[in-house]
């Protein structure tokens, strides 16, 4: 006897999103991660090394595994490395034209931070305003070429 199973409750959530395609999906991605200051670069601090035109972090040669958020996060932040960057900023970057909860920004930079082992073994990468904002604080090596 063989049984046929249907699925009626919670349907992929791709099938029914607004312009998902794989076309919409990568023309998003690509113009998300464009950059005035680094287009086609590799950009190093600390041990790790970021090629945000492959949406990859890297550290020594081991891929570091981050949430494709996380790493919008790491390369809006590197793109205005030494300066404020406001809560609300971030957010329109990384969650363009939609709303979502504050606590995903908290989420995702907490991974972040994990990642990067912020804080430990002498290494500051990102500086908190409470409430406000994000500042990336370490020296940045910008090459003109990725590998």
């Amino acid at each position: 006897m063989s049984v046929t199973f249907q699925r009626l409750a919670y349907p992929e959530p791709r099938l029914h999103a607004k312009h998902a395609s794989p076309d919409t999906d990568k023309a998003f991605c690509d113009k998300r991660t464009e950059s005035a200051d680094f287009p086609s670069t590799e950009v190093s601090f600390g041990p790790f090394c970021l090629l945000p035109t492959q949406f990859l972090l890297l550290e020594g040669d081991k891929v570091v595994p981050l949430g494709s958020r996380a790493l919008l996060i790491l390369i809006a932040l590197l793109e205005r490395r030494g300066e404020f960057v406001s809560n609300r900023d971030l957010m329109a970057r990384v969650w363009p034209n939609l709303f979502v909860d504050p606590s995903n920004l908290t989420i995702n930079m907490s991974a972040l931070r994990r990642a990067l082992r912020d804080g430990r073994d002498g290494h500051r990468f990102i500086v908190n305003i409470p409430g406000r904002g994000y500042c990336f604080v370490a020296s940045v090596d910008v090459s003109g070429h990725e590998n």
